[in-house]
Formats: structure tokens, C-alpha cells, sequence
């Protein structure tokens, strides 16, 4: 009889333990574990190579564990990592302030992240722009880049690999920080298509020109001024110019070709640098835009000020403004004071 009260005794007693152990664990497990240094929340990077030791040490940069080894078993019983296979996704991740280890654990495992914000930027050149992505997303640049100056490729959205910088139109997007390079091109071919809607296009059919047309002619517009008021009359000046079979002879071109954005003074042998882009060598619009231009701007050549402007020139009082003109003897006089000031100043390039 005493024999078989300890045997019952024992079993109770182990019972007990089980259940201690268990509600101890079913307590830490939806206990707050993971607690931020600063209360608040944080965004966690992982890439394709990241182990679960970088894992860790990263988070542990913002966030304090209440037991750093039991994180490490949560991670080896779910199979966040393993010696076999990573089982760690790819992908931006939020953290709250506060969160238990299987919390943490479960939202890398499942690939449960958050997108980020993609600012399309108003820069000059394809390699500016692959560069700029490549920056805020998990993309190399030069992937981005060789699909730009891939004309098959870039043939798929109907535009040729000097029109390639159209398809991203400036502005913020949510996207997912891991998306492949087809991804984000296919985004932005959805962005350009929303872009160029029923009421722009017939925009564009009114003024017998293609959507890749009229952005070209805005970034010339934006280079050549930073005043809103000014872009819609710059814009239907080079209309003009257009629809005469004039040379655009725009100095932004000029620098563009000649790979130098901060010139201020175009000089002669400037204007025979051989380009398909110097305006002043070649007829017609460039074969590309020669920079992102802004949407607004892109507006504003669309809804461009008519007027018998032939000539423009930069006013002699350097602060961003034009003086237009309708005659050529009108531009050289005013040509001539922006010419005497930049020799006041001492500006030579």
C-alpha cells in the first residue's frame, strides 16, 4: 500500500511539474520578451546572405531580449535557421516596441514584412537613376541599369533605350524592399501607363507629339528654369521653334551632351561637341529626356502658354528669370547684357 502511494505520489508530483513547466512556457512564449531600447518601433533588413548570428546582433542593436538564448531555440525548433537551410526571409521588417521571441521568430520565418517608400527622384541620367534605386531597394544598380540601355528589353514598354528614364515617372511609391528588377519595371510600366490617361494622351494627339515627345521637351523645360511661371511659356517657345523646322539650339542640351551640369557659360566649342543631343548641331527634339522631369512639369508643357516667341536668354540679373524675344535682333541685344554681366562677375565656365 505505501509502495503504490509513492507511486502515485511520484506521478502527481511529476504532473505538477509538467504542468508548471508547461504554463511557465506557454507564458513566456506569449510573454513580452524582445522589449525596444527606445519604445520604439524599428525596421529590420535582412538580406539574402544574412545568418541568423547577424540576425540577432542586429536586432540587439535596437532592442534589449529578456533571455538571448531562448530567442536562439525559439529560432532552431521553428526552423528559422538550420545547417541544412536558412529558413530567414528576405524583406524589410517592422518591429513593434514590444514582441515575444515566438512573435519575432514567426514574422521573419513567415516573411511577414512591410513595404517601404520608393522616391522616383527628378535626376539626370540613367546611371543617377539606377543608382538612386539601388539605394533605397535590395537591388544592385547595375541590374537596373543594364535593363535600361537594353533595347529589347526596353522594347516592351514601346520605348527605345535613349526614352528609357520615361517609364519612371517622379514620385513616392510603397513597394517591397526585396522586389526583383522585372518587378520594379513592371511597376513603373503600371505607374507610366496610369500616368498617360485618356486626357493627356489626347493632349499629345493635339499637339502631334508622342508622351516620350513631350517629356523630352519638358526636361529641357525644367533645366532651363526652376520658375513655375515661366515653364509653360519656355515650353511653347520651343513649340514654336518645332513647328518653323528651327534648330531648339537649348543650352541644357548642350551640357547634357557634354556630360557637364554645373557649366554656366556654353562656349563656341561647346556648341560643336557632336551629340545627337547638342539641339544646336541637330534638328528636332533630342533623342531622349535629357532628366526625370517632374509631373507638374510635365503639365505644364502640355498646357503650354501660345506666343510668338522665338528666343530666350537668361536675364542679366542671374536670379533664374528669362528675357524672351520674338525677333533674332531683340535676342542679341538681350544676350549681350546676360553675356557683359557673367563678364562682371568673372564667370568663364
Amino acid at each position: 500500500m505505501s509502495k503504490k502511494r509513492h507511486i502515485i505520489g511520484g506521478t502527481m508530483a511529476a504532473l505538477i511539474v509538467v504542468v508548471v513547466a508547461v504554463g511557465l512556457g506557454l507564458g513566456y512564449i506569449s510573454g513580452i520578451n524582445v522589449r525596444s531600447c527606445d519604445n520604439e518601433r524599428h525596421l529590420i533588413y535582412v538580406y539574402p546572405e544574412t545568418t541568423e548570428n547577424q540576425l540577432v546582433a542586429q536586432i540587439e542593436q535596437a532592442y534589449d531580449f529578456t533571455l538571448p538564448f531562448m530567442f536562439r531555440l525559439w529560432s532552431r525548433y521553428m526552423h528559422l535557421t538550420s545547417e541544412e537551410q536558412p529558413f530567414i526571409r528576405t524583406g524589410c521588417y517592422q518591429m513593434e516596441a514590444t514582441m515575444s521571441d515566438h512573435e519575432v521568430v514567426s514574422m521573419f520565418r513567415s516573411g511577414r514584412q512591410v513595404p517601404v517608400k520608393l522616391t522616383i527622384r527628378s535626376v539626370r541620367t540613367q546611371g543617377q537613376l539606377a543608382k538612386s534605386v539601388s539605394q533605397q531597394l535590395m537591388l544592385d544598380s547595375a541590374s537596373v541599369a543594364s535593363r535600361l540601355s537594353d533595347s529589347t528589353y526596353m522594347s516592351r514598354f514601346g520605348l527605345t533605350v535613349p526614352q528609357a528614364v520615361c517609364l519612371f515617372i517622379p514620385e513616392t511609391y510603397e513597394v517591397w524592399w526585396n522586389m526583383s528588377p522585372d518587378e520594379l519595371f513592371g511597376r513603373m510600366e503600371r505607374e507610366y501607363r496610369a500616368f498617360w490617361n485618356e486626357r493627356r494622351l489626347s493632349q499629345c494627339a493635339q499637339m502631334q507629339m508622342e508622351p516620350w515627345e513631350v517629356v523630352t521637351l519638358a526636361s529641357i523645360v525644367a533645366e532651363e528654369t526652376s520658375r513655375d511661371e515661366d515653364k509653360p511659356i519656355v515650353a511653347g517657345l520651343y513649340i514654336n521653334r518645332l513647328r518653323k523646322g528651327m534648330l531648339l539650339q537649348a543650352d541644357p542640351t548642350v551640357r547634357f551632351a557634354v556630360g557637364d551640369f554645373r557649366m554656366q557659360r556654353i562656349l563656341n566649342k561647346h556648341l560643336q561637341y557632336e551629340s545627337p543631343y547638342n539641339t544646336y548641331l541637330h534638328a528636332g527634339l533630342p533623342p531622349g529626356p535629357i532628366r526625370i522631369p517632374s509631373p507638374k512639369t510635365v503639365d505644364y508643357s502640355l498646357n503650354y502658354t501660345p506666343s510668338d516667341y522665338l528666343y530666350m536668354c537668361a536675364s542679366p540679373a542671374l536670379d533664374g528669370t528669362h528675357c524672351f524675344a520674338r525677333t533674332y535682333s531683340e535676342h542679341i541685344r538681350n544676350a549681350r547684357a546676360y553675356q557683359r554681366e557673367l563678364n562682371r562677375r568673372g564667370i568663364k565656365k
